[in-house]
């Protein structure tokens, strides 16, 4: 029968229990955030592509009702019509808007999200 000396001892491998309640929180926290940060991207997305049609029209008054009709459609809640920035550039409409979202995370602690989008000529 061999005894195991220091020299050969096997080393153990793998997490302890506090590292996988670490783990397990850290996942959780991310799974949590996400699951807020998901629909607040995709509203963005929705609003970038709302003022790509909207600024298909000649008026500032048109481009805004074309922007809060296509909001109604697509469930944008975070900006309106009257918060775009309408300008001419070339002859060409422009539109842009500039707005943040927050998450609340814990406590004080908020994550902020700051969006901002301008049409551009294809």
């Amino acid at each position: 029968m061999k005894l195991h000396s220091a020299k050969h001892a096997h080393r153990q491998r793998g997490i302890t229990f506090f590292g996988l309640i670490f783990l397990v929180l850290f996942i959780v926290a991310a799974f949590a955030i996400g699951s807020q940060s998901v629909p607040i991207f995709l509203e963005y997305v929705a609003a970038k592509k709302a003022i790509e049609k909207a600024r298909n029209e000649t008026t500032v008054k048109g481009v805004r009702d074309a922007f809060d009709r296509a909001a109604a459609i697509d469930d944008i809640n975070a900006i309106k019509g009257s918060d775009l920035e309408v300008t001419k550039v070339d002859d060409k409409v422009q539109v842009s808007f500039k707005y943040s979202r927050e998450i609340h995370l814990v406590g004080p602690a908020y994550l902020v999200y700051r969006f901002e989008a301008t049409t551009r000529e294809k």
